[in-house]
């Protein structure tokens, strides 16, 4: 069989992409290179790609840490890429009508079924503050949250809106989960992972690869153009172009061995209690066999 015929064979690689502004700059640089042609995108929340990548429905994408690190036997992981924090992330927080310290029993709203952020939160105000609240979940509205909680914890879209809206209108106290993590640790954090399946990199190594190296030279282009991508981002968002800027100049896409510290630290103060062990092993995607 000749190479074109077998490349016209191969389906294309289904991988997922998290519908959130922190995963923009990741996304940009794909529509721009075309690269997005050769892919299957399938766009979700960060609980919905996880659950299918566990499920084998995707074979390269995007997982939240703890659900990676559940999963791990089954999964590799994509060197380089991530997205994380290295100090303030803006986008997981605790909002808090009282101090941290003073949460002890009182009701705290979960707004995302984000595992990793859930269980960051839970560990600092556990181990930092020695409080032990009544979390529940619920849908993520700060009014609402603020109605029946002392506390709400959010990510994402909804958890920039209320820091640097709704909050400061509300009178309430914003604590920026990732420069708590960091002044705690001196660590990055990693809140998700790009993941191929081990059964899929098993029958198409190459494609692994060319998706992996999209994935970074889209990341590299976007962080180039950032000024761009946010200017765009603008247009249909309620923030500007400024703050977007700032926003995605913040975040840290990178998975080397700082974040591979953090990634362990995390699993050993939360494994046991998580659903992984303390010491999980993190493997990551080989170099391509020249």
């Amino acid at each position: 069989m000749d190479k074109a015929t077998d490349d016209q064979q191969r389906s294309r690689p289904r991988v997922g992409h998290i519908q959130f502004l922190n995963c923009l700059p990741l996304y940009w640089g794909l529509a721009r290179t075309g690269t997005l042609l050769d892919l299957e995108l399938t766009k979700d929340t960060p609980e919905k790609l996880s659950e299918r990548l566990v499920r084998g429905d995707l074979d390269i994408g995007p997982i939240t840490l703890v659900e990676y690190l559940r999963n791990a036997d089954d999964l590799v992981a994509l060197p380089d890429i991530a997205v994380g924090c290295d100090g303030p992330v803006m986008s997981c927080v605790i909002v808090s009508q009282r101090p941290l310290a003073e949460l002890d029993r009182a009701r705290v709203a979960l707004g995302s079924t984000s595992r990793t952020s859930v269980r960051l939160a839970q560990l600092l105000l556990a181990e930092q503050y020695g409080v032990r609240p009544d979390y529940y979940a619920c849908p993520p509205d700060l009014g609402l949250m603020m109605q029946e909680a002392e506390a709400a914890v959010l990510i994402g879209d909804a958890a920039l809106r209320a820091s640097l809206h709704d909050a400061p209108r509300l009178g309430l106290q914003v604590h920026d989960l990732g420069l708590m993590w960091k002044e705690w640790t001196g660590l990055p954090f990693v809140f998700a992972v790009w993941a191929a399946r081990k059964d899929f990199l098993a029958r198409e190594p190459e494609t692994v690869h060319e998706v992996h190296q999209a994935f970074l030279a889209s990341r590299d282009l976007s962080l180039e153009e950032v000024a761009k991508v946010a200017e765009q981002a603008a247009r249909w968002e309620t923030f500007d172009a400024e703050l977007l800027e700032r926003y995605f100049r913040t975040l840290d896409f990178r998975f080397g061995p700082e974040q591979l510290a953090g990634v362990r630290e995390f699993a050993r103060r939360t494994g046991p209690t998580t659903g992984f062990p303390a010491d999980v092993a993190v493997e990551l995607l080989p170099p391509p066999v020249r």
